[in-house]
């Protein structure tokens, strides 16, 4: 009987989430030709095409959407068995501090594979700006937090998130406008790389908006009030993306990392950092 090679699997998995080849390559440690030979080669063996390729990035097909899922839940069992005899008893409770433009698109797969190979170990997560997470790592009310790094907050590199500029399909020219209206959050990173670049750029704004709530935000980008700037992992699919095409400079990245308290050297918050990087991290290109 034909069967599937879990490493196999996971190179699938990580094309289908990095959407490139190449990218892919990084987070399993292999090289872009030997990526593309696995994929190819279980093409061949499954008789299907599983990713639609082009020069920009790659997509599943719909068999491969369906593999997908078996994929990730075979990787998953496999997981949980493993941590189930090399790490039986792991208990206790791990909190996590995550800001709300992040919890929604980067946190759930890392949470669902951690609960599955842990799950007597208890997660709270904390949802807070970048910003205020300092206070709550010193006192110890919180074990982790996933951030943007700032000058006041570090911790261990992840990944660079690229930003973009967003406006509502409704009103697609309102980037014409001048002041130009800008939705932002209150007293970050992103709002401070948002001004800098329109200030650099001799572009003439006002803030229609401020708030720590990224559906806020959004809602205010849909009823075509103004525009954002929004980290690439938040952007709805229903909000259009704009740059230099409409005159909008270049945005920095926001970077990234996770930062520990003092009280956190503890095995179930060890092996959830564990999980956040191998489900999150990304190197720099």
């Amino acid at each position: 009987m034909a069967h599937f090679d879990l490493n196999v699997l996971r190179t699938l998995t990580a094309v289908a989430d990095a959407g490139s080849f190449t990218k892919a390559a990084n987070l399993v440690h292999r090289t872009q030709s030997a990526v593309s030979m696995q994929i190819k080669e279980l093409e061949e063996a499954l008789g299907k095409p599983l990713f639609i390729r082009d020069t920009r990035k790659v997509s599943l097909t719909s068999e491969g959407r369906k593999l997908l899922a078996y994929a990730r839940r075979m990787l998953a069992l496999n997981d949980e068995a493993w941590a189930s005899i090399v790490r039986p008893d792991v208990t206790g409770k791990v909190t996590i501090g995550v800001p709300e433009d992040f919890v929604s698109s980067l946190l759930p797969p890392v949470l669902r594979k951690f609960s599955g190979t842990y799950p007597k170990v208890q997660i709270q997560v904390v949802c807070v700006p970048s910003m205020s997470m300092m206070p709550l790592l010193k006192d110890n009310k919180i074990d982790l937090a996933c951030v943007t790094k700032d000058k006041e907050l570090s911790g261990d590199f992840i990944r660079q998130e690229p930003m973009n500029w967003v406006c509502s399909q409704s009103n697609p020219a309102l980037w014409k406008q001048r002041p130009l209206p800008i939705a932002m959050f209150e007293r970050s990173v992103a709002r401070n790389n948002a001004m800098n670049a329109l200030k650099n750029a001799g572009i003439k704004f006002r803030t229609h908006y401020s708030s720590q709530s990224l559906l806020g935000l959004i809602t205010m980008v849909d009823a075509s009030l103004a525009i954002a700037a929004l980290a690439e992992c938040s952007v709805p699919d229903r909000l259009i993306k704009l740059g230099r095409d409409e005159g909008l400079p270049d945005l920095e990245p926001l970077e990234i990392v996770l930062a520990r308290s003092s009280d956190s050297s503890r095995p179930p918050c060890d092996y959830l950092a564990e999980q956040i990087f191998q489900e999150l991290y990304r190197p720099v290109e």
